[in-house]
């Protein structure tokens, strides 16, 4: 290599880290992206103290990444170089047999991890110890489990089966398994392939398995009409992926918009709010459209159940948000709580709002990471 050459090739190496640095810096930073659903890194505050620490530069790195100018394009282009490569995973997410997309499920990282998650069996099971009303517990499998036939060979994974063996072991709450209904279906369409979410036809069957282990009858399948509501989903997995060559996932209801009024509190505000929000559908995250999205406290009044039908607390993540329509039909009203938003003692809801029955159900790869559910541990006054 001559002499002229390398400093040609070094001048443009620099000129093509100057333009990005430049455009970086011109560019506003962006709150929220609407492909990947999720709040973006801000600039942090610069201290002496998170100087000193190193979490100003982990910090500003994150900030750098996320509002690194084209993005969504560098992720897509990446993703596709890697593909062409025959790699089948990009960011977390494997890209699968039959056009499908399953978020890898990590084992825990480290000590701390592992006892969130012994903390939060603990937390469950002590729910059940501070309120004289049923408690019940269930944690759901994802497609990384359901649908694991469809993983690429070798793809390495966490097994979310301890976690659902150890959830059925505690002596507090009573166990509901739809980890066996669900894998009994797994050759229908249970799943988004583009979403980490169940679809209505999967939150249908885990239903009818809840409701049959609180010994009660569920709808038949057959009862439903089910009614398309999009057929041009692109779900979170689809944007943290990078691919972007999939056909989009269909969105169905199966209970009609009037079989329930619902109300949305912020802060103690109720707000009026919808069993769907077809205005989400018009959004990129239509998922949000069953119940208007996540809420800190969303109250589903029936207008389907049985006359003296009880109220039930739900304590959940937003897998509970499209099985939800289903439960109209069983109580007379449906307390969605949501701890990550609401931080208060759970016993206490239960007392002050004559909760007749308590159901905690997470789907386990959230379940493992939340850190909000030392609410379920805090007694009542």
């Amino acid at each position: 290599m001559s002499k002229k050459y390398a400093i040609f090739i070094t001048a443009l190496f620099l000129s093509f880290l100057g333009v990005f640095a430049v455009a970086n810096a011109a560019t506003p930073a962006k709150e929220f992206s609407p492909m990947e659903n999720r709040t973006l890194a801000q600039m942090p505050e610069l201290s002496k103290d998170a100087l000193l620490s190193g979490t100003f530069m982990e910090d500003f790195e994150t900030f750098v990444t996320d509002q690194f100018v084209l993005r969504d394009e560098w992720i897509a282009l990446k993703a596709g170089a890697e593909y062409a490569s025959g790699k089948r995973e990009n960011n977390g997410v494997y890209i699968c047999d039959e056009h499908t997309l399953i978020p890898r499920f990590d084992p825990p990282a480290n000590d701390r991890a592992k006892k969130r998650i012994d903390d939060n069996f603990g937390y469950v099971e002590k729910l059940s110890t501070l309120t004289d009303v049923p408690v019940y517990f269930s944690l759901l499998p994802s497609k990384v489990s359901v649908w694991s036939h469809l993983l690429p060979d070798g793809a390495p994974n966490d097994d979310e089966g301890q976690y659902i063996t150890r959830g059925a072991a505690l002596q507090g709450p009573k166990w509901l398994d739809a980890n066996t209904t669900l894998n009994t279906h797994k050759d229908e369409p249970i799943y988004y392939r583009t979403d980490h979410h169940w679809t209505s036809l999967g939150a249908y069957y885990a239903y009818a398995a809840l409701m049959e282990g609180m010994d009660r009858t569920p709808k038949a399948l057959s009862e439903f009409t089910p009614t398309v509501v999009s057929d041009q989903f692109l779900g979170t997995t689809f944007s943290s992926s990078g691919v972007r060559w999939l056909e989009p996932d269909t969105i169905e209801f199966y209970v009609p918009q009037d079989a329930a009024s619902v109300t949305n509190y912020f802060d103690g505000t109720p707000t009026e709010g919808q069993l769907y929000d077809m205005s989400k559908l018009e959004e990129k995250d239509k998922y949000s459209a069953f119940l208007g999205g996540n809420k800190p406290l969303t109250v589903v009044k029936s207008n389907v159940a049985p006359e003296g039908a009880p109220k039930l607390m739900l304590i959940r993540d937003s897998y509970a948000d499209s099985m939800a329509p289903f439960l109209c039909y069983h109580f007379s009203e449906i307390h969605l709580v949501d701890p990550r938003y609401y931080k208060t003692s759970m016993a206490q809801y239960v007392k002050d709002n004559a909760i007749d029955e308590v159901l905690v159900m997470y789907a386990v790869n959230n379940f493992v990471k939340d850190g909000n559910l030392f609410v379920l541990g805090m007694p009542a006054k």
